[in-house]
């Protein structure tokens, strides 16, 4: 089998912490067979890597990058995972993530490209590097995501919630504004506004491109609310289109309500900001990650533990 799927390589990655080009040889020299490539790591001495990728990684670090040269700006986020949180304040963790953040920002935030780049004094790429540094550290890691933010002209700006180390801690936000005016004022705002999207977690920026399942899931549910309150066809429906435009109000980043002033939408703050700097001021994109959001955590019981410790 010559050529492997990227997807097969991703999840022979995910099975056994092993670098993806190490994966891929595998699943190449086994013709795609997933136990068989994992058997043929193993043999290759990548066995306590392999032993460790088992263990769940939901802890460590988002950390962000970003780049204000020129006219306008760029910025990466990303997410590198432990098993737990003392290793994520530990020196050589941080200085791992903060290697990768600024390397993400050479790659504009795409993961794949990430990584495949070279680790800067260790003669391998970052994917590799990370695998390395499991025996290193002595827990699972996994650099999970990364994305980026561009602008020709206003700024990326960047937070942090509960930052560990500058640029490093729990929760990353990126938003990127295009503006022609003062960039100073600019990244002023855009902080503002980044501190707002961490404490709100909007689902969209607008409403085109908020994701029609999630519309439908919502309508469908007032909808069946609005039956079963026994009201008429015409008013349930009247009920409905009201409480869409609420829940619109609370999950677009535009129409809601800027936590920092707790009276003026998002979408009037850019506006006075408009008024202020002498040139229309709009939001290109913003990126929210949150550390450990969607991994499944194991449900740990420390007094059944403790029990079965005693027991033995």
């Amino acid at each position: 089998m010559s050529n492997i799927a990227a997807a097969l390589v991703k999840e022979l990655r995910e099975k056994t912490g092993v670098g993806m080009m190490d994966c891929k040889k595998a699943l190449t020299e086994t013709n795609g067979d997933m136990d068989a490539a994992a058997d043929w790591l193993r043999t290759k001495g990548l066995a306590k890597a392999a032993k460790k990728a088992g263990r769940v990684a939901a802890e460590g670090l988002v950390a962000v990058a970003v780049d204000h040269a020129g006219a306008g700006g760029k910025g990466a986020v990303i997410e590198l995972n432990s098993e737990t949180d003392f290793v994520a304040r530990n020196d050589q963790f941080q200085a791992l993530v903060g290697s990768i953040a600024a390397l993400a920002l050479e790659a504009e935030g795409d993961f794949e490209t990430l990584n495949a780049s070279a680790f800067p004094g260790a003669g391998e790429s970052v994917a590799d590097h990370v695998t390395a540094m499991v025996a290193t550290i002595g827990e699972n890691l996994s650099l999970r995501r990364s994305a980026g933010l561009s602008v020709d002209q206003g700024v990326v700006a960047a937070y942090i919630h509960n930052a560990v180390v500058p640029n490093q801690g729990k929760i990353g936000v990126l938003i990127a504004l295009n503006s022609a005016g003062d960039k100073d004022k600019l990244e002023s705002l855009g902080r503002q506004l980044a501190m707002h999207i961490a404490a709100v977690a909007p689902l969209a920026l607008d409403t085109d491109s908020l994701d029609p399942a999630v519309v439908e899931k919502e309508r469908a549910v007032l909808t069946q609310q609005a039956v079963d309150s026994g009201k008429p066809p015409e008013i349930a429906e009247k009920m409905v289109d009201g409480r869409m435009r609420k829940f619109f109000q609370e999950v677009i980043f535009l129409k809601q309500t800027f936590v920092i002033d707790g009276e003026n939408s998002i979408e009037k703050i850019l506006k006075s900001a408009a008024d202020e700097l002498g040139a229309p001021v709009s939001v290109a994109g913003f990126i929210r990650f949150a550390l450990g959001e969607g991994i499944d955590k194991k449900a740990e019981d420390f007094a059944a533990e403790v029990a079965s410790v005693a027991a033995s």
